[in-house]
Parts: structure tokens; sequence; C-alpha cells
């Protein structure tokens, strides 16, 4: 296996990213629409949050037995920022993936944001970790 690989050659690049004053309906149908479980949400060029498809259970009770048009309404009454994890853990691009293993191994979070110089440059979730260790294999 590989040693010191750095992040930044298996994190997402191609960003999928979210305001924090959207509402919650938006976030959900980036979701479904890409296929995605975390968001980075953003104010301006500026990390400020994470919002995961887990997070939407804060909004409250949603059944399967709800149309998604009751869904969506009920996402409706919230904005992203209230639901969102505010002030992510993040790394560096140069973070190694090790390092990055152990620390999604040791939270219960499963993304992590990637900065240059504050500016966000990617996102690394326990899926990308996966797919780089069956590459290994």
């Amino acid at each position: 296996m590989k040693q010191r690989v750095p992040v930044s050659q298996i994190m997402s690049k191609s960003l999928i990213v979210i305001p924090a004053n959207k509402k919650v309906s938006e976030a959900y149908n980036l979701f479904e629409e890409y296929g995605i479980r975390h968001i980075p949400v953003v104010s301006g060029t500026k990390l400020v949050g994470v919002i995961s498809k887990n997070d939407l259970a804060k909004v409250g009770f949603i059944s399967q037995e709800m149309s998604k048009e009751v869904v969506l309404s009920l996402y409706d009454t919230h904005e992203v920022k209230d639901i969102m994890t505010a002030n992510p853990v993040s790394v560096t691009a140069e973070a190694y993936i090790k390092d990055v293993a152990e620390l999604l191994a040791n939270h219960t979070f499963h993304s992590v944001p990637v900065l240059d110089k504050d500016e966000l440059v990617g996102i690394i979730t326990t899926k990308d970790l996966i797919n780089y260790l069956v590459e290994q294999y």
C-alpha cells in the first residue's frame, strides 16, 4: 500500500455547495439530483458548515408514507444554517490519507472539507477512502 499519499489525490474536487441561507428543501433536491450525502455550506467563498443527508432528520419526523410535496414543504420551513454542522473539522490538501482516515474513524462525521488557505478546494468522504482502499488490493 502506498504511504504518505495526500488527500488531494482522492478527494472530490467538483463540488456542489449551498449557501447557508437556502431552504433545506434545496439541499434535499441537491442530494437527490447528484446522489451525494454531504454538501459544503458556504457564505460567499468561505466554508461555514457542512450539511449531510442525515441532518435532514433534524427538521422533524418524516415518514415513508408522506408525499414528496409534503416532505419538501416541511423542509421549506428551515434554512440550511438551522441544521448544518457549523465550523466543521477540515484539512488541507496536503494532509495524508491515513490521517484523514484516522480522523473519520475517531469521530461520528463522514466527510471532511479540504481547504487551501481558507478556500474550499475539495471534500473527502468515507466513500472516497473505501474506494481508495479497494484500488489498493
